[in-house]
């Protein structure tokens, strides 16, 4: 009897450290001893909520031991709906410290909002107290003389908290600047101008309010190199003379095939007139046979006809000689 009495026991002992290692698993004692321990009023059916609804409950107890301890005044309830939101709750609760020791008016609602649009909320605060300084890459413009200027500016910002939701971002201060720096460089009349007042730029581009509508305050924009590049005005020109020597070569070699054209059709037509000719005088023959059969012409009207060939013949044959013999005789004399 006894043996079973310690047995029942044993059984009754384990069954309860069960439940008591369940329990404690379960219910954050822990970390609602360190609530209390600091300050924070926070019921233990509270921590059990937070578990039921999923919520982790040292993800919204030490945050808010923190802002406790800060002076700052957050509602679980808000800490929880901004975790079940998709925000990260300790970082909103650090940007809000650091505001408030920075003496910027930085509200819960504020925060969670820029934590929400997938912002660093604690960086902007950390960026308002303490600027930023932004470097341009090499900014290629050129001035009305031709010369290409690269130019490298440095940006100093602040971070703008009111615009943090819905402003742009560093990329777009990048690109204005370097447009403001194209525009500044491309109406000066020379290089020089640039290289004698660089703060020009920074003047011009201030003046533009490039800042508008960005998540950023411009507090000043500083030259930081200015390079001299090539001479695109005199590449451009040389650019330019080359392309107009080969269109006058494309034109002339047009010109130069056309002409060939029109002798390469020039001698078709010798040709085929000399085959004509030829074609004719071979005709001349059978007309003066046919002639002779015929009667129309008598035979010494045939030999009167050769004599007068040859002798035509004959005057041209000398006056050919005549006329290669003379030609010497001229340069002689000469």
């Amino acid at each position: 009897m006894a043996e079973l009495s310690f047995f029942f026991f044993t059984v009754v002992l384990v069954f309860a450290a069960v439940v008591l290692m369940i329990i404690l698993s379960f219910v954050p004692i822990g970390l609602w001893i360190s609530a209390v321990a600091a300050g924070v009023r926070v019921s233990i059916v509270t921590l059990i909520g937070m578990r039921l609804r999923r919520v982790p409950p040292a993800q919204i107890i030490l945050p808010l031991i923190k802002a406790e301890k800060a002076g700052l005044e957050a509602g679980i309830d808000k800490l929880e709906a901004h975790y079940l939101a998709g925000g990260n709750v300790d970082r909103v609760v650090d940007a809000l410290i650091a505001a408030h020791r920075a003496q910027i008016n930085l509200t819960f609602e504020r925060a969670a909002a820029i934590d929400l649009a997938g912002r660093d909320v604690l960086e902007a605060v950390q960026m308002s107290v303490n600027p930023k300084v932004i470097e341009t890459p090499i900014v290629s413009a050129v001035a009305k003389d031709g010369i290409e200027l690269k130019v490298k500016a440095r940006v100093t910002v602040r971070a703008n908290i009111d615009r943090l939701v819905g402003g742009a971002g560093e990329p777009t201060i990048i690109a204005r600047v370097g447009e403001g720096i194209v525009t500044t460089v491309g109406s000066s009349e020379t290089h020089k101008e640039v290289l004698e007042n660089p703060d020009r730029i920074s003047a011009t581009v201030l003046a533009k309010g490039l800042d508008a509508g960005t998540a950023f305050e411009i507090l000043s924009i500083d030259i930081a190199d200015v390079d001299v590049g090539r001479n695109i005005g005199a590449q451009l020109q040389i650019d330019q003379a080359e392309a107009d020597k080969n269109i006058a070569q494309a034109k002339a070699a047009e010109r130069q095939f056309a002409a060939q054209a029109r002798e390469q059709e020039m001698r078709a037509m010798v040709e085929e007139m000399r085959a004509r000719v030829v074609e004719a005088e071979a005709e001349v023959p059978k007309a003066i046979a046919a002639a002779l059969r015929e009667g129309r012409i008598g035979i010494m009207d045939y030999y009167m006809m050769r004599n007068v060939l040859a002798d035509t013949q004959m005057r041209e044959s000398i006056a050919k000689e005549g006329g290669l013999e003379e030609e010497p005789e001229k340069g002689g004399e000469a």
